[in-house]
């Protein structure tokens, strides 16, 4: 996405990005940091559904949350907004390589802490649940799974020796290493 007054940015080919989308794929926009519009609403939901994609994340606004759930459409964005997209932003490209920065409050700015921006490439896995959402390149994908798999193995183990009063700090010693 690009601010509706962009001049520099390509226009969008093809007929609207929703009718682009693929079976199977999730949706990933990058909307302006400035700006307030969502990008995203119930409609576009729909629209999504009937072309197959399992989903939609959004580095910027969506509007009708409700509509999102009953419809039973994975929509994963930073806030929300009331205001709808036209005539504020539009979409410029889709189906390329979008690299999605960080967003910290100014007093967090210049922090040596900070996350790297992430790339999202087509073809790569975008997973998303309510404590947040990852991007997994094509390329280490079996190596994910496999670190994926092995921790959730020393997870459950830690899960079953705490409920059973272990302890945590026990716990995590003895499968964690720590």
């Amino acid at each position: 996405m690009v601010l509706a007054s962009s001049t520099d940015a390509p226009k969008l080919t093809g007929g609207h990005f929703v009718d682009q989308a693929k079976d199977g794929h999730v949706v990933v926009i990058d909307a302006p940091r400035e700006a307030k519009s969502a990008v995203w609403g119930g409609l576009m939901s729909a629209g999504a559904i009937a072309q197959g994609a399992t989903g939609v994340v959004i580095s910027g606004n969506c509007r009708d949350v409700g509509e999102h759930r009953e419809l039973g459409f994975p929509v994963y964005s930073r806030t929300h907004s009331t205001v709808g997209q036209s005539p504020f932003t539009r979409p410029s490209e889709v189906n390329i390589p979008l690299t999605i920065q960080p967003q910290y409050p100014e007093h967090l700015a210049n922090s040596d802490s900070l996350f790297p921006a992430v790339t999202v490439n087509p073809g790569d896995w975008v997973l998303a649940d309510e404590d947040g959402v990852v991007c997994v390149p094509k390329d280490l994908e079996e190596k994910v799974i496999e670190l994926a798999q092995k921790g959730r193995a020393v997870d459950d183990l830690c899960m079953r020796d705490i409920k059973a009063g272990k302890g945590v700090q026990a716990s995590f010693k003895l499968h964690r290493g720590k």
